[in-house]
């Protein structure tokens, strides 16, 4: 199977994950479902060339796929999304964006310097999680509290 990075890197594939995302909204009643041919339409590309990607999609667990006699049905899958924001959650909170603005100038330092830099970050991303989860847990159980 390929990564999850390598499937969303295409253009055409990431356009097709639109088409699903925006039937998914704006027409509840279809579950989210689009044939093929809709796809084809909405993009303008070859019903072959959907396919393919749909085909890729659906390897990568983005897309299901429910047939029905010749016609096929895709839905959007986000399961596998979840690796993508895991991944992208450090780059795009504030708190990393500050550091990263920081780390950019790191330069001028030397690697030693900016292996404390990213200590220091580290260091100050476990308080904040840790913090996090201490209040979650105090609310979820308040009667655990010390």
């Amino acid at each position: 199977m390929a990564d999850i990075f390598d499937v969303v890197a295409d253009a055409t594939r990431r356009d097709i994950l639109a088409v699903l995302l925006e039937r998914e909204t704006t027409a509840p009643e279809s579950n989210g479902e689009i044939s093929v041919s809709e796809i084809v339409a909405s993009l303008g590309l070859s019903q072959p060339t959907v396919s393919k990607h749909l085909k890729v999609l659906r390897e990568a667990g983005l897309v299901s796929v429910r047939e029905e006699g010749q016609h096929r049905y895709y839905r959007l899958d986000r399961g596998p999304l979840e690796t993508l924001e895991d991944w992208l959650i450090p780059f795009v909170s504030s708190d990393a964006a500050a550091d990263a603005a920081t780390l950019a100038g790191a330069e001028a330092f030397d690697s030693e310097d900016l292996r404390a830099e990213q200590l220091a970050f580290a260091s100050r991303l476990g308080k904040a999680f840790a913090e996090t989860a201490h209040q979650v847990s105090a609310v979820v159980s308040p009667n655990k509290r010390k």
